[in-house]
């Protein structure tokens, strides 16, 4: 079984286009657990309509996406957890999944698995076209060259044994937690990038903030994560 995890906040434009798309054609066993940090519009109603769990946060300090993670893997089941942003889509789940446990299958010994990321066809741009590809080179050669393990935040996949065996996200991460994670992951076990995979978003920050100064910001944060095991930034704000 699939354990498919996705972290919430104030999420109600996104969540339910998809939770349809993850509905729709997905035979594969999986259950879709939603993980809402105090959100304040209609993101929770919609999650319990749509997902099969909804884990809700009720401390007063604000949770990382971190902490919103590492809350729904302990209330999932699945052999396997995935790590889903709430403004992801997978176009055709079931063909996705079954691939991706083919490779687990053939492979004892990969532990995780990232695919390609690409923003959605109606709302890419050049700069996000010429970007991504560069970026998902980065992930094929950080993962499947170098074996020092890279991921994004939009999509990580993995044995639930793994992610128990290196504890899972560190919480204490405002941003970079998922490069921290599979760098982590790297050294227990075998991490890939599947190039022929992949998955959608809708490419807000980037188009909110403009790309150079999205790019400052990971390549900043990912020095800081080599160097000083922690992010550059002390909060990385939601952008909807």
């Amino acid at each position: 079984m699939i354990s498919i995890i996705i972290p919430t906040l104030n999420e109600e434009k996104s969540l339910g286009n998809t939770l349809a798309k993850l509905r729709g054609r997905f035979s594969t066993p999986h259950e879709v657990i939603i993980s809402d940090g105090k959100s304040s519009d209609r993101t929770v109603e919609i999650a319990r309509a749509g997902a099969d769990k909804v884990v809700a946060y009720d401390r007063p300090e604000r949770q990382t996406i971190a902490q919103g993670r590492n809350d729904g893997a302990r209330a999932a089941v699945g052999e396997f957890l995935v790590f889903l942003d709430a403004d992801c889509t997978i176009p055709d789940p079931d063909v996705f999944f079954k691939k991706i446990l083919a490779h687990f299958e053939r492979d004892p010994e990969l532990i995780a698995v990232n695919v390609a990321i690409r923003v959605l066809p109606e709302a890419e741009t050049f700069a996000d076209w010429a970007i991504y590809n560069l970026f998902n080179d980065y992930l094929w050669l950080m993962n499947n060259v170098l074996h020092v393990g890279m991921a994004a935040g939009e999509f990580q996949m993995m044995r639930t044994t793994a992610f128990k065996q290196v504890g899972g996200y560190n919480e204490k991460l405002v941003a970079s937690e998922d490069i921290d994670l599979f760098a982590r992951l790297s050294k227990v076990g075998k991490v890939r990038y599947e190039k022929g995979l992949v998955i959608h978003h809708t490419g807000r920050r980037a188009h909110k903030i403009g790309w150079p100064k999205l790019l400052s910001l990971w390549i900043m944060n990912a020095v800081s994560m080599w160097f000083r095991k922690k992010a550059f930034v002390s909060e990385w704000k939601p952008i909807r």
